[in-house]
């Protein structure tokens, strides 16, 4: 099997390179930001392409919620949060094209595997932090953090421009690896250096105060004036998919992409210490098709700790049975809790019991989706989704009945 991998990594390497002569290196025509880690990354491409649009820079932006280009702005519909084929070469181009000074991407480890990242000239590197995620894929959490210092390692090595920057989240386990990958060259940051900045409500938690932290650093080497950056974190609108409230009265509802034990625990956490709500009804699954079966019983046990009631439901069962994932999840509830969790297999249904049983006070919270606009199924088939639009037509229509 040795040979087949050496074979795909000389193929992907060939593809990264034939996409940047095809499109004539466009990166080093325009200042390139790369943001990887596990989680945050969408948020600090937003936060880093408001503050540069605040300071009146055309933008672009290239990440798993959405592609951006000046101000033309469209869903990554791609089922790829940093897709091949030449996509991003193409989008540099066209960014180029239409006069836009930055471009700040979103970069995966999947993506930096296959040499997605390779024959980009950065003159920002970024790292947000590091949980377990991709382990099958990947073979270990070693591995997958492999992956993530190549990024920094590749831009060290690879990237014509001069001069460079690295940022690193200090309060992260893992800073010193990315400090190193960097050649010692990384200026870390915390949420304390943002510690008297004016947040958006958008903005809950301290894991958002990192991500200000992250863009704070990207911004001041881009030259953003200070009182600029601040204005623009103080109006920020959010991300959608990302801590996204659709209401917050009589009771909040909110949509989070949460996938993984670590950023399912902090949602949870930052909900219910800010809001503080009387019952807080978790709506949740995993993702099927091999993907990280490890953390369902996880999910069950965090659910247990933080949710009033559990609804578990579907959410990419991809070539998985949707019913033994959440089997799966719900073995990791307590047995306190096992009377105040219910399997409801359609994820519609589960958001309409959800909110149909939720009063004053209470917080409803859906994960695992946020933004995404569709459910992978078995086969490579992908049925057209958003909790943000199903929940917003089952509140209508309760708010109809009631009416009558």
């Amino acid at each position: 099997m040795g040979w087949i991998k050496k074979a795909k990594r000389v193929y992907h390497f060939v593809l990264a390179y034939a996409g940047a002569v095809l499109y004539r290196h466009p990166s080093r025509e325009i200042f390139v930001i790369g943001v990887t880690g596990t989680k945050g990354k969408s948020t600090v491409v937003e936060l880093v392409a408001a503050g540069l649009e605040a300071a009146g820079e055309k933008v672009a932006l290239s990440s798993s919620v959405r592609m951006k280009i000046g101000a033309f702005s469209e869903v990554n519909q791609s089922g790829n949060t940093m897709p091949g084929r030449f996509f991003l070469q193409s989008f540099l181009r066209r960014a180029v094209k239409a006069q836009c000074r930055y471009a700040i991407i979103e970069v995966t480890s999947e993506g930096i595997r296959q040499y997605r990242d390779r024959f980009i000239d950065f003159d920002i590197a970024a790292f947000t932090n590091l949980h377990p995620e991709h382990i099958e894929s990947h073979g270990s959490f070693e591995n997958y953090r492999e992956a993530k210092l190549d990024f920094f390692r590749n831009v060290r090595s690879f990237s014509q421009k001069h001069p460079k920057w690295f940022f690193v989240n200090g309060e992260d386990a893992n800073a010193k690896f990315f400090i190193e990958a960097s050649g010692g060259q990384a200026a870390s940051y915390s949420k304390a250096d943002v510690a008297d900045y004016e947040l958006s409500p958008a903005l809950l938690g301290d894991f958002n105060r990192e991500n200000v932290a992250a863009a704070e650093r990207i911004l001041k080497a881009a030259d953003v004036p200070e009182l600029v950056r601040r204005r623009a974190f103080k109006t920020f609108a959010g991300v959608p998919g990302r801590m996204e409230f659709i209401q917050h009265e009589p009771f909040a509802v909110v949509v989070d992409y949460a996938h993984t034990p670590e950023s399912l625990g902090t949602v949870y956490e930052t909900l219910s210490r800010d809001l503080k709500p009387r019952n807080m009804i978790c709506i949740l699954g995993s993702a099927g098709g091999g993907r990280d079966k490890w953390k369902r019983p996880k999910f069950g046990g965090i659910a247990s700790e933080y949710c009033s009631r559990i609804i578990l439901t579907n959410e990419d069962p991809f070539d998985e049975d949707p019913r033994a994932i959440i089997d799966e999840i719900g073995e990791g509830i307590s047995s306190a809790k096992q009377n105040k969790s219910v399997k409801i297999l359609d994820r519609r249904e589960a958001i309409r019991t959800a909110v149909a049983g939720a009063r004053k006070g209470d917080v409803v919270v859906m994960t695992g989706k946020g933004s995404e606009p569709y459910i992978r199924i078995a086969r490579g088939k992908r049925i057209p989704w958003s909790d943000r639009k199903v929940t917003e037509e089952i509140l209508a229509e309760l708010e109809n009945k009631n009416e009558d």
